[in-house]
């Protein structure tokens, strides 16, 4: 989900297994030269879903991090792909913690339908994450350092 900490837990997951570290989501901007927000506007949220699945399943690395958008649940070539590449990690935050932590969707670049609630896109996500998810991590802390343990336990690595 956005606000859940995917960049700034990848980012550290990555320093400490010696990995590099990428976010999908710049891959996505770098690509169509453009904001999120700005893609979103111009193609919509399908298009910008199909979009994203098809960035996402080209990308190709080894021995990294990747940080995706939370709604690249939605791509299913995508989510295949990162399975046969590496372990998918959902990182759960509470509803109200998530809100609590979110500016404005819009300007976020968050790929939300018209008239959607944060709480309808927060039970439609959960259901995918939970599908694709090999492993789970809960995160209601705002302290990087008591999270990351949690990260390093769930991959089996000491």
């Amino acid at each position: 989900m956005p606000a859940s900490g995917k960049s700034t837990f990848g980012v550290l997951l990555a320093k400490s297994m010696g990995y590099n570290f990428l976010d999908s989501d710049l891959v996505i901007q770098k690509e169509e030269n453009k904001k999120l927000s700005e893609i979103i506007a111009e193609v919509g949220v399908e298009g910008f879903k199909t979009l994203e699945d098809r960035i996402n399943s080209g990308i190709m690395v080894e021995n990294t991090v990747i940080a995706t958008g939370g709604s690249a649940v939605y791509g299913e070539n995508a989510m295949k792909h990162f399975k046969e590449i590496g372990t998918i990690m959902y990182i759960k935050v509470d509803e109200k913690e998530l809100l609590n932590r979110l500016g404005d969707l819009k300007k976020r670049g968050v790929a939300i339908k018209e008239g959607q609630t944060f709480h309808d896109l927060y039970l439609e996500r959960t259901n995918l994450y939970e599908k694709y998810a090999d492993v789970t991590v809960y995160e209601n802390s705002p302290f990087p350092k008591k999270v990351l343990p949690k990260m390093l336990n769930a991959l089996n690595i000491k």
